[in-house]
Parts: C-alpha cells; structure tokens; sequence
C-alpha cells in the first residue's frame, strides 16, 4: 500500500523529512478493523510528532490521525462494524498513523461518518471534535453553574480546529454565552459565523476586553494555544471558582495562582483513552456518533478550512509548514491517493 512516512526527524523548512513510499498492507487483528482511507485531515500533533518522534533504525514512521473511510476488513472480536461501512475517526499515537492508503484502529474509538458529508468534510472532524467535546462537558462539565456569575466561555484560539468545534459544540448543546478570540479579519469573521457571541482579539491583553463585556466574568476558560502568554490574564478575568481547560503545551504554569479564586485547572489529551485503554474507552466512539447525527440534523458543520489535494508526500509537507505559521484558519484536508503503479 502506498503511504507518507519519514525516518528522521525535523521541522519544517529544513530538507524534505516526509516521503512517498510502500509498506505491506496491514491485517486486522482483536477489535481492530482495517480502513480503506479516503481523506484525512492536519493537525499541530502531526507537526509535534514529525520534529521530534524517531522511527528504529530504517523503518519509516507513518503519521496522522483523522480519517474517513471505508471498512474492509475486521477482526474476529469486532462487535459494532462490518465490511464495507463508512467510518471516521482520530487513531491512536501508539499506532501507524493514517498517512496510508489502508489503516487499523480499535473499533472502540471509531464512529460512523456523517451522512450529510463527503470523504473530505468528515475527516476534518474527529480529533478536534473529541477534544472539544471532552473538555467541554467531560472535564469543565460547562453544564453546572459557577455561583454568581451568567453563564459564559472564554475560548482561546477560537478560529483553530478545537476552537471552532468548541464554538459549535457550546451553542448546539447548551444556553452559555460564547465569547471566542481572534485578531484578524478574517478569523473574527470565521468565529462569528460558528456563532460566538462576543469576539475579542488575543494580541491585546485579554482580561480588559474581558471585563468590558456585559456577561461579567466568565465562569469557564478554555485554552487552545497560547496559553503561557495568556496566563496571568486568565487568573484575573476569570470568575471566582472558575475552570480553566488547557490542551496546548505551557512551558510552566504555575498551579500556586489559582488557589487565592479556587479556580480548578483541567487537562484535555483526547489520545489519553487510546493510550491507557480505559474501562470507558468506548466513550469516544458514541461522541463520534453523537457528532455525526448533529452534523446530519444540520445543528453542527465541518470546520474543513483549506482542501491541499492528494494525499502526498509534498502536499502534506505544505500542510504542515501552514500548521506551523500559526495561520490555519478551520482544518486543512488532503484526499485520495495519486494513481499509478504503487504496489497496492
């Protein structure tokens, strides 16, 4: 099968690390079901994972995690799937990666694709839907009232993958007024148009901006990036036994500061299922479904940003060096492989 791998790691703009190559088709084992892919979407995880990870010596490191596809095939414990469904979903960092034209995952972390949506359209869904989806209501739980304060949600990074998802998710699914920051047209564009309430602009201070609005001081803030820059803003404009989400990568964050409001601090890995295998590792796979019948009620849409053509080695070099300028706006797509000979 044709694949995108590398064998040495380096960032970006240095020589070429990711290549077009061929490996053995993979065989479903357990609970695992192989995936014919159709599209698949970037993501700063494979960004991290490129500069830093290092395959054994001469073998080649696959990656990737979101996909859409087509099941061909099961192993013998496979419970909820069968041949030729059309799935998506966002994989597991232990394992090769979707860079490939055929791809196992545990069914357990698997949903079905949205209907409504084409192979491009739902592979820019899962990996930010289920982070956006499990901190906002598994770990903020933004259901619950913080006392004394209107309902509201700061999220930071409101154009990018997770903070698009997390606009929709928090309108779809609850009361809370969304307040998201951009700083460029148009991304304030973007954030409005998922349905923020309020947008304010994460190249000024954000806890004036903050406190000029009517909502008073948001009882939830969700952190997608930039979060050491941002840090000393959020303890200030955040409520009094408030809840702080991050998922982005602080060089410190100093937990001492939030004592003085008893402001709770949660962390988000959307792989930490996957990589434990935990009792509820079934859980992201009903999100996925969950997610699929609002996108087909039409109460969500796919975040899909920029469509970059096949799935290649060049084409996804330039995914990643546009992951890297910061300036993705939604999710970056690549779809189908090059025809020719390629030993699939």
């Amino acid at each position: 099968m044709r694949a995108i791998g590398f064998q040495s790691p380096h960032p970006n703009g240095r020589a070429p690390t990711l290549q077009d190559i061929v490996l053995p088709d993979p065989v479903p084992t357990g609970r695992d079901i192989l995936v014919e892919i159709r599209a698949i979407s970037v993501n700063p995880v494979d960004v991290k994972m490129r500069a830093g990870a290092r395959p054994a010596p001469g073998e080649y490191r696959v990656l990737g995690w979101d996909a859409a596809g087509i099941v061909r095939a099961i192993g013998p414990l496979v419970r909820d799937f069968a041949i030729g469904d059309e799935v998506f979903y966002a994989g597991d960092l232990q394992r090769p990666g979707t860079n490939a034209e055929r791809h196992l995952v545990d069914e357990r972390i698997v949903g079905r694709k949205p209907q409504s949506l084409d192979w491009a359209q739902a592979a820019a869904l899962p990996l930010t839907a289920l982070t956006a989806w499990e901190m906002l209501f598994d770990r903020l739980e933004i259901r619950r009232d913080v006392p004394g304060t209107h309902p509201s949600l700061l999220i930071i990074g409101g154009a990018g993958g997770v903070g698009s998802m997390a606009i929709q998710l928090a309108r779809a699914l609850t009361d809370i007024t969304v307040i998201a920051t951009a700083s460029r047209p148009e991304t304030k564009d973007w954030v409005q148009g998922l349905g923020a309430h309020h947008v304010i602009d994460h190249r000024k201070p954000l806890a004036p901006q903050a406190a000029a609005l009517e909502t008073g001081a948001p009882g939830y803030v969700f952190s997608t990036t930039a979060t050491t820059q941002h840090y000393a803003d959020i303890i200030e404009l955040l409520a009094p036994q408030g809840h702080f989400g991050v998922i982005d990568d602080p060089t410190e964050l100093n937990a001492i500061a939030l004592k003085r409001k008893s402001l709770s601090l949660h962390w988000e890995s959307m792989f930490t299922r996957s990589l434990f295998t935990t009792a509820d590792m079934d859980h992201q796979g009903k999100i996925l479904n969950e997610i699929a019948s609002l996108i087909d009620a039409r109460r969500l849409r796919t975040t899909l940003g920029e469509h970059f053509g096949l799935i290649n080695a060049e084409n996804l070099q330039h995914a990643h060096a546009l992951i890297e300028s910061g300036r993705a706006r939604g999710k970056i797509v690549l779809e189908g492989f090059p025809s020719g000979e390629d030993g699939a």
